[in-house]
């Protein structure tokens, strides 16, 4: 489902990161809130490719799914 997320104790103390590189999802998702675009986050981060920063997105997307609880 998320194959470019990856998790390693190793990198970024187990954090969501982008395919095992020392960059977290929460860094690319703070940088799309606060303005910037895709195109210069891809300038910031070489390594970086644009379906990275699209799964990056979705996976966030995924984890505030809400569930319904009832009282």
């Amino acid at each position: 489902m998320f194959d470019r997320i990856t998790f390693d104790q190793k990198i970024m103390g187990g954090r969501a990161c982008i395919r095992g590189m020392r960059i977290p999802v929460s860094l690319i998702v703070g940088q799309i809130a606060h303005g910037a675009a895709t195109d210069e986050i891809l300038a910031d981060y070489p390594d970086l490719e644009r379906g990275d920063i699209e799964q990056a997105l979705q996976y966030a997307a995924w984890l505030t799914q809400e569930r319904v609880r009832s009282a």
